[in-house]
């Protein structure tokens, strides 16, 4: 392994998986990195070695890194935290991809390490790549421009500094990098990502199929809903000025009493977040 004073010794956990692919992709080539890969499933290691890398054991990755990245599953990072923190270093930076865990507490007690929680927000609706390829990366594989939100469960801001400028690498390109706390980065994802956005998109897609089923020809309501979509995010988000038209109005004022509960703005109440992500990071 590179030596500390020449890059920073980075070991990433999950290296093979959906999400760590992504970030061996990000990292393998960058100078000031000494990466090593950790992960115990062949089809990962297999993945790992169509680009030349090789897998580092456990133990040797968590005594000579000073950057951890835990890439592996909500259920999983409790109990792999609770492995690879003891035997760290002082000062280790310790980054998880997702709030709930360190919002769950299901990190070790280790006051002498820092953990840092970094998420990207994927490329916007309303992105303004130049080109067709960027506009279609939806998942932000390097093409298009994303924000992204860090969060320090504890350390310094020097601790923090170091967490961005790693994250800024690990989602590039990278359009802005929003400092909040893993309270609100709760908020963010479980609660409008997913258990908002998540819910809302899954009905629209069964609008969809009901339509369809009703008698109307696919792809003309596939091209409908789509294409108003566009468009009225963009007035209900102030991409464009304008408003829904009085008509429209008196329909989604009628539409909401039957369809949206009043106080379903209860999923953003702190215990129900955190009823959300004991939830997500169980094992059960």
């Amino acid at each position: 392994m590179t030596n500390a004073t020449e890059a920073t010794a980075v070991a990433l956990f999950g290296a093979g998986g959906t999400m760590g692919a992504h970030l061996t992709l990000a990292l393998k080539d960058d100078a000031d990195l000494a990466m090593v890969y950790v992960d115990p499933a062949e089809h990962a290691q297999e993945r790992l070695a169509t680009h030349g890398l090789t897998v580092t054991p456990p133990d040797v990755a968590c005594r000579e890194s000073d950057v951890v990245i835990l890439a592996v599953p909500d259920t999983l990072v409790g109990r792999i935290a609770s492995e690879v923190v003891p035997p760290l270093k002082s000062g280790t930076l310790v980054i998880t991809l997702d709030p709930a865990a360190p919002h769950a507490g299901r990190l070790p007690d280790r006051p002498d390490v820092a953990y840092f929680v970094t998420h990207p927000a994927y490329p916007s609706l309303f992105n303004d790549e130049p080109t067709l390829e960027a506009r279609r990366d939806y998942l932000a594989t390097g093409l298009a421009k994303q924000a992204i939100v860090n969060a320090l469960l504890q350390g310094s801001d020097e601790d923090y500094a170091r967490g961005d400028a790693l994250a800024r690498k690990m989602w590039r390109p990278v359009l802005r990098s929003h400092r909040v706390t893993v309270e609100q980065m709760a908020i963010l994802e479980p609660g409008l990502s997913e258990t908002v956005l998540g819910t809302c998109l899954t009905v629209l897609r069964e609008a969809l199929d009901e339509t369809v089923r009703r008698g109307v020809p696919e792809q003309a309501a596939r091209d409908f809903l789509l294409g108003h979509m566009y468009a009225e995010a963009a007035i209900v988000f102030g991409e464009i000025e304008g408003e829904f038209s009085e008509a429209a109005q008196k329909a989604i004022a009628a539409a909401k009493k039957t369809m949206i509960k009043d106080d379903w703005l209860t999923v953003f109440k702190p215990e129900n977040l955190l009823a959300s992500v004991h939830a997500m990071t169980s094992e059960a």
